[in-house]
């Protein structure tokens, strides 16, 4: 029987690093160097919260041994990582538009 899941679990891994990780460590870059309204440094607290917890789940479902689980922790992965990518993108976005 094939793996179902096995390139969800390569791409999935892969999206949460692009999508997840560099977004948040570079809107964190940029306020830590100023270079944006100082609420933004709020975003980061749900955004970063929802990164961590599409890691635990990407994590969860690469290592996952059922087909269905680890799909099922991948998508729930994803959905975390849209959530983050609006919060932190979306709400530095905003926050910028409304301050210049």
């Amino acid at each position: 029987m094939t793996d179902v899941a096995r390139s969800l679990r390569w791409y999935g891994g892969l999206a949460v690093i692009f999508f997840g990780v560099v977004p948040a460590v570079m809107v964190t870059l940029l306020v830590a160097q100023g270079k944006t309204p100082g609420t933004v440094g709020l975003l980061l607290i749900p955004g970063i919260a929802l990164v961590v917890a599409a890691l635990v789940c990407a994590v969860r479902g690469i290592t996952g041994a059922d087909p269905e689980l680890s799909a099922h922790m991948m998508r729930r992965s994803m959905a975390f990582v849209a959530g983050a990518d609006l919060v932190l993108l979306g709400g530095n976005a905003l926050i910028r538009m409304a301050a210049g």
